[in-house]
């Protein structure tokens, strides 16, 4: 297991408020690192889930693309182009540095055209297979392991050459095959399960954060 100053102090408050997430700490720590390999590359971030499941997803990128636990002000070089462009800083005090991530929930009227129109368990892969690209990630969330779309969209993922994240609990389902990294809740029960993903999810967002944008 690889730690550093960031992963340690953050790892230490989460297991301080949930010691028994201790057996996912390695997976989560994992997942830290690929991810920091996919931003530092300038690569997307795709997430998706069902019912509670597709909540965490808008959650874990609304932590991602605007300051969470740190401001995230623009670097200095960034703020001369504005200045140079539009003449003011009123912009720059009020944009925030983030991650290019995109929720998979968040097109309504492709979504329930292509409900309609081809499959409902298509949607979220059929948005990767058009917006992805290799080096990306996705992050599939299923307290189960079983939902078809989050299978769906792993296969179109490993086709395209894009890392795909499972955020489970302990039932072993079929989107396993196809998960390159697995996260598991130490809970089989569906809201248990995504009780404990939001700690792990906080828990990464908040390294990321402090990885690119820490003092």
């Amino acid at each position: 297991m690889v730690t550093d100053n960031i992963t340690d102090r953050h790892v230490k408050e989460l297991l301080k408020r949930h010691p028994e997430l201790q057996e996912a700490v390695e997976s989560l720590l994992n997942v830290y690192s690929i991810l920091k390999i996919c931003f530092f590359n300038r690569k997307f971030l795709f997430v998706c889930g069902n019912g509670g499941s597709a909540a965490d997803s808008e959650h874990i990128v609304g932590e991602l693309m605007k300051g969470f636990k740190n401001p995230r002000p623009l670097p200095e070089n960034v703020k001369a182009r504005f200045r140079q462009k539009i003449g003011t800083d009123e912009l720059t005090e009020k944009l925030q540095m983030g991650f290019p991530c995109v929720s998979l929930l968040s097109h309504s009227a492709l979504s329930s055209a292509y409900v309609n129109d081809v499959d409902p368990f298509m949607v979220y892969a059929q948005q990767l297979f058009v917006l992805g690209k290799e080096g990306d990630a996705v992050i599939g969330l299923s307290t189960s392991g079983n939902a078809a779309n989050i299978l769906n969209v792993f296969q179109v993922a490993r086709v395209l050459g894009i890392t795909t994240i499972l955020l489970t609990g302990q039932n072993h389902g079929k989107c396993e095959k196809y998960a390159d990294y697995i996260v598991r809740a130490p809970a089989s029960e569906t809201y248990l399960v995504q009780e404990y993903h939001l700690p792990l999810y906080h828990c990464l967002c908040a390294m990321l954060e402090d990885a690119f944008y820490g003092k």
